[in-house]
């Protein structure tokens, strides 16, 4: 029988962390380094708020744990505090994370989120969506107030939805007489803005700021500052911070990832029973990290993407890994649309998906010249072993296999 009280007693007796929240993702800290340009940035183009103005709709784009979000965050946290400074109750600051599935799949949900946000309730589902967007006019045009309105991953919206809600958000202030909606949109996506129909793009993209990734040197300022809160001192050995700094600065500059990477690093060594989290824990953290996001890719992705997948996954298993073709994979593909009752997209849009994750790694294709039949591309399946199985699984789950 495993001694269980033992294994907890060495977990609470001997952490090796003070206060492991200062090195998670929705920690939002009192001090951002190397950001304090795009702070004054977002704060000057939101201040006429203040004022009961409009201002300018706002986009902010930069690579993922460029400090996009917290930096928003802690600007409206300021002006809202200013506000009631200032005795006035006239300006509300609503945040919607347009990645999470139960928000952002449907126009309809997103404006429910917004008003649920404001104090007001829609029922889940069942009311047109015009009517939907009656009930946000009527909850807030009932005084003179500003909202601000901040769309996270907003280019993930788009891709479930359409445009059209945007342009439609930014066209309400027309109907409105007393109330006034600003927009900040924000996104990881550098070329989001060339997707958009031109009217929205001019509407969104009144006021644009880049959020350049960090480099090693600065991602090594911010987990210092966090380290200091959430480790013990000493726990941590010479080179540790530069290493995780390294890794994630090869990972464009995401200062998420490095602060995930410390963090898994001192969990690792917990489990080990060590007093010290070492350069081998950050290896181990670092491998850990790339499976689980592999896994919440193939999770997150929308139901084509994981048609094909399944088809790719089920010919590599047939073949044992030797060549697949991206002709088996269309034929794989239909006959699992086909079993599931799902539309059969174009032989041009599979070979899109299929570009898409050789751009995320989960596959590596080559083109190979098959003389007078043409050309064709060989695909090899990047999955490691030791996640296939569990991808696999996702992957029937979702589709109800």
């Amino acid at each position: 029988m495993a001694d269980l009280d033992k294994i907890f007693s060495s977990f609470v007796n001997g952490s090796l962390f003070i206060n492991k929240s200062f090195l998670q993702s929705n920690h939002t800290p009192e001090n951002i380094p190397h950001r304090d340009e795009q702070i004054e940035d977002v704060a000057s183009i939101l201040a006429p708020t203040l004022r009961g103005e409009r201002a300018s709709n706002l986009f902010i784009f930069g690579k993922t744990g460029s400090g996009k979000t917290l930096s928003v965050q802690h600007v409206g946290i300021r002006i809202i505090d200013k506000v009631k400074e200032l005795g006035k109750d006239n300006l509300k600051f609503v945040y919607v994370n347009c990645k999470l599935k139960k928000v952002a799949d449907t126009e309809y949900r997103i404006l429910a989120e917004i008003i649920k946000e404001l104090g007001g309730s829609v029922p889940a589902t069942g009311l047109p969506t015009d009517q939907v967007y009656s009930r946000f006019v009527d909850l807030i045009d009932k005084e003179k107030q500003i909202i601000v309105i901040v769309l996270d991953e907003i280019d993930q919206a788009v891709k479930k939805i359409s445009d059209n809600f945007i342009y439609t958000l930014t066209r309400l202030n027309s109907e409105l007489r007393n109330a006034q909606i600003n927009i900040v949109g924000i996104s990881n996506s550098l070329t989001f803005m060339d997707h958009l129909d031109p009217r929205v793009r001019s509407s969104l993209g009144e006021e644009e700021i880049v959020f350049p990734p960090y480099n090693a040197l600065q991602l090594q300022d911010i987990l210092r500052e966090r380290a200091e809160k959430a480790f013990k001192e000493g726990v941590l050995e010479e080179g540790v911070i530069a290493k995780c700094a390294a890794y994630a600065a090869r990972e464009h500059g995401d200062a998420r990832r490095a602060l995930d990477l410390l963090r898994v690093a001192g969990e690792v060594a917990e489990r080990d029973k060590k007093n010290k989290v070492s350069l081998e824990h950050i290896d181990i953290a670092n491998q850990k990290i790339e499976r689980d996001k592999m896994l919440d890719i193939i999770e997150s992705e929308p139901r084509q993407f994981q048609l094909v997948l399944k088809a790719i996954m089920s010919i590599d298993k047939e073949k044992g890994g030797s060549g697949i073709f991206t002709g088996d994979v269309f034929n794989g593909y239909q006959g699992i649309c086909l079993k599931t009752g799902n539309e059969v997209l174009t032989q041009r849009r599979v070979s899109d998906i299929l570009a898409e994750f050789d751009m995320l790694g989960i596959i590596n294709t080559r083109v190979i010249s098959k003389g007078r039949q043409g050309r064709t591309r060989e695909i090899k399946l990047m999955l490691g072993e030791n996640i296939k199985e569990r991808a696999l699984d996702i992957l029937d789950k979702a589709l109800y296999l």
